[in-house]
């Protein structure tokens, strides 16, 4: 018989726990959730107040009886899973089935995996947090309820299979909504005048812009305003009018929330959600490292907070003076978000002196690259700001301004281990030169060039741009911005397209069904609402179940409301110019799982089914026929010539250009790459 058991999530966490914990101890892993509602209906008694319908998940039972075996054989049980309001639901869940009663002192909770935090949290249990866990709740049987109830609707008008809800159905919207808004986006004319300007002493040329007249700021939109501009400045003599020079400090990032580090793994490694939220558990839950056995790495890494320990600040301290010097250290506190839950720290390493160089032989490439930023983010923002000289100068030229800006860096600070990456991918602020002038003094004009622009629309969103809005926005918490993306991805409503998030044709039906007729649920205000009152059930202010009484009422009559008036809907297929080779009827196009294809319309009595061809404007570099578009099954576009392989052999992965020649050999590369690859990832599968 156990003196303790432990149950945890994970089986590396069980791992990695096991060994800080002497005696007679047994940690076990429950493998995430082991009850939910079921997958076969609503699941929740709407009429007994909303009682959710919980049964244990299909599979489990082998393990169920494991752990309850496990438990009846200890002395004591200690809940462990993770400590936000998805752990706590668990814990709730584990109680249930092993009849640990409501108000036992049972629950621990590790905001970082280390020998010091396992050991005092176990000395240290709580009841479980039945505000937490009701939060969780909320969420789960709220979602349920929006999913379930107009999913259906969407089977009956769009396709079978596709789902509606609060979060994912707001993504979508402002997916869509962008790129509405660059479909519609009308370019403005704009130009600038630039001035090539050589200073005689230093004999050094720099460049300076077009500001305005009499010190006003003019903009300038016509080809016809710069004209006269330009013959107005024609003889005139570049005077310097004014030289100020300052300093500017450059202030390092706060530790990684959830959402900055997932933006920032997207910028900086390519990472995509999902991939930066699955590396990341795995260094919290502990990663094997020789000598020290199974070590977690960082802690929590479900957190909107940037808050640091005072110990991990010292450390820190003392890591920074070692490495860099007393004059790269300050001690920085970052201010709180106001929607912050604040339960955990920012994310950082648990130990400093595992720097990511010395343990790379026991990570894998993705953990090492994750585990650097993530260590590199912290160290620098408790470093020193970095310093600009700057110099700002004024041109008069015949009432006409320009101007010229430049900085030199002269304290590098934090820079000199980690830069904020942002969503233009510049990474750095750059060093202009400027030589150092004096009022009065006349320049020389060495060229003078107007310059003509457009405006361009918004860019698309990418994942880190759109964790970013929905953040901004209040949709979502740190633990829903992955499977909310992942979701609409799979779904096959949104598309990438070089890291871009493109709206599948698809997912603009279901929008536009959606936004139309469920316009309260399916937008913004709402969503960040009832993201507040979650967050009130959190911290005990609100009943659960009133929230769904709140929301309930007035959903319902919509959603009959809806169902009737969709009756006499239907949603038609577009109809190609193909003739079905069969029964002869025009074939329509269809959305499928790996994107559109042909069929006939005569179904079922007809089942003919084709390709859907996407040709572009471009020849086939080597016949001169159709180069048509396809899809791998990852969904990566490959060019193809119509008539390969009959007559012609051309494929590539890349787009072709008009005049461009095509060379087979490099394709061939392309196709060496590919098999290697898959050579690489066989081996990988079968070491495991």
């Amino acid at each position: 018989m156990a003196d303790k058991l432990i149950i945890v999530e994970s089986p590396a966490k069980a791992n990695t726990i096991k060994k800080f914990l002497g005696g007679n101890t047994k940690v076990v892993a429950s493998m995430g959730h082991i009850r939910d509602l079921p997958k076969s209906k609503l699941g929740v008694n709407i009429e007994n107040d909303f009682e959710p319908e919980y049964i244990n998940i299909r599979g489990k039972g082998d393990l169920i009886k494991s752990l309850k075996k496990d438990a009846k054989n200890a002395k004591t049980v200690y809940l462990a899973t993770d400590p936000d309001r998805e752990g706590e639901a668990i814990a709730w869940h584990l109680a249930h089935i092993l009849e640990i009663p409501e108000d036992s002192v049972c629950r621990v909770t590790f905001n970082e995996i280390t020998k010091e935090t396992v050991q005092s949290s176990i000395k240290k249990p709580r009841k479980i947090d039945m505000n937490l866990t009701n939060a969780q709740q909320a969420r789960r049987v709220l979602d349920r309820i929006v999913g379930y109830k107009i999913s259906p609707l969407l089977w009956k008008k769009v396709k079978p299979g596709l789902s509606a809800g609060r979060v994912q159905s707001v993504a979508v919207k402002l997916i869509v909504d962008r790129e509405n808004e660059i479909r519609n986006f009308i370019p403005e004319e704009y130009w600038n005048i630039y001035a090539t300007l050589l200073d005689n002493s230093s004999k050094k040329e720099f460049e300076a812009k077009f500001y305005g007249k009499n010190g006003k700021k003019l903009e300038l939109h016509k080809k016809e305003e710069v004209e006269q501009i330009l013959s107005d400045i024609e003889n005139g003599k570049y005077i310097v009018s004014n030289v100020k020079k300052g300093e500017k400090k450059r202030t390092p990032a706060p530790p990684f929330t959830t959402s900055t580090m997932q933006q920032e793994a997207s910028r900086k490694l390519g990472f995509t959600l999902k991939k930066t939220m699955s590396v990341a558990q795995g260094l919290y839950e502990g990663v094997k490292i020789p000598e020290k056995g199974s070590v977690g790495l960082i802690t929590y890494m479900r957190t909107d907070s940037t808050r640091i320990s005072e110990e991990a600040r010292a450390v820190a301290k003392e890591e920074i003076t070692r490495i860099y010097g007393k004059e790269y250290y300050e001690n920085r506190y970052y201010k709180k978000s106001s929607d912050a839950q604040d339960a955990h720290e920012g994310i950082r390493p648990t130990y400093i002196n595992i720097s990511p160089e010395s343990i790379k032989d026991s990570l894998t490439t993705d953990q090492y690259k994750l585990y650097k930023l993530i260590y590199n983010r912290f160290l620098a923002s408790q470093m020193s700001a970095a310093v600009y000289d700057t110099i700002n100068v004024d041109i008069d030229v015949n009432k006409y301004n320009f101007k010229a800006s430049g900085q030199a860096l002269k304290f590098k600070g934090f820079m000199t281990l980690y830069v904020e990456g942002n969503d233009n991918d510049q990474d750095d602020e750059e060093n202009t030169s400027i030589p150092a002038l004096d009022v009065g003094q006349e320049l020389v004009k060495k060229k003078l060039e107007p310059k003509q622009s457009f405006t361009e629309p918004p860019a698309r969103y990418t994942e880190a741009s759109l964790v970013k809005e929905l953040e901004a926005k209040g949709i979502g918490r740190p633990s829903t911005y992955s499977p909310t993306i992942t979701t609409i991805l799979e779904r096959r409503y949104v598309i990438k397209e070089k890291k871009q998030l493109v709206p599948t044709e698809l997912g603009e039906v279901v929008n536009k069904l959606l936004t139309e007729n469920f316009s309260e649920i399916i937008n913004v205000e709402f969503t960040a609402k009832v993201e507040d009152e979650f967050d009130k059930v959190a911290s005990g202010q609100e009943d659960w179940k009133q929230v769904l009484r709140d929301f309930y009422p007035q959903f319902e009559q919509e959603v009959e409301k809806v169902d009737k008036e969709l009756e006499h809907v239907k949603i038609e297929d577009e109809v190609s110019d193909i003739k079905c080779d069969k029964c002869g009827r025009m074939m329509v196009v269809k959305m499928g799982r790996y994107g559109k294809f042909l069929a006939c319309p005569g179904y079922p009595e007809c089942k003919n089914v084709k390709p859907f061809v996407v040709t572009i404007d471009v020849p086939c570099p080597v016949c001169g026929g159709k180069v048509q578009v396809r899809k791998t099954k990852r969904g990566k576009n490959y060019y193809i010539c119509e008539h390969n392989p009959e007559s012609c052999n051309y494929i590539s992965w890349n787009k072709p250009k008009v005049g461009e020649e095509w060379k087979p050999e490099e394709n061939e590369k392309d196709k060496k790459t590919t098999r290697k690859v898959k050579a690489k990832k066989k081996t990988k599968k079968t070491k495991k």
